[in-house]
């Protein structure tokens, strides 16, 4: 299960009652756009889409998915380029496995994630924090590389950003 339906509707409810809920995207357009570039890629999934912020920066059409957001929670189609921006940290914890496999699945070359590794200023309707997931960058790195090769990895501020590229399935 990637969600729970009242995880679903207490998210829905927070993209509806603020502007700035799933609005980061944007800022990493230049590094999408560099990566898509670097490797060639033809399709780019917005995995966790939020306001789409990511596709209007980019100002070109894009994959997008958000179980949360009307219109883009069908299930998306694999793509050359997956990007998971401030996503992770707020999927519980007893579907994270369910949700990095999903996205194994969907990235057909490489993915970038950006995961915060704090608590959110923001919280859920229910009161608890946004981020269901607060665990240190270290605690992250084996559940990405038990999927994907690193490609680039760093450490900014309370942030994991990671770079993977898919492995390659012994034949």
């Amino acid at each position: 299960m990637l969600i729970t339906e009242e995880y679903r509707r207490l998210n829905a409810q927070k993209h509806e009652e603020s502007k700035e809920f799933g609005s980061l995207g944007y800022k990493l357009a230049k590094h999408v756009k560099e990566i898509a570039r670097h490797i060639g890629a033809h399709t780019i999934l917005d995995y966790g889409c939020g306001k789409r912020s990511l596709e209007r920066e980019l100002g070109y059409a894009i994959c997008n998915y958000d179980p949360a957001i009307p219109g883009v929670d069908a299930a998306p189609e694999p793509a050359d380029l997956v990007v998971c921006i401030d996503v992770l940290e707020h999927i519980e914890p007893e579907c994270l496995d369910a949700v990095l496999d999903d996205l194994k699945r969907l990235t057909k070359n490489t993915i970038m994630l950006l995961i915060d590794t704090m608590e959110a200023k923001k919280h859920l309707p229910d009161g608890r924090n946004a981020h269901a997931i607060i665990k240190p960058a270290e605690w992250w790195i084996p559940h990405l590389i038990s999927r994907w090769r690193i490609r680039e990895m760093s450490y900014p501020d309370q942030f994991l950003f990671a770079i993977m590229k898919t492995q390659q399935v012994p034949q």
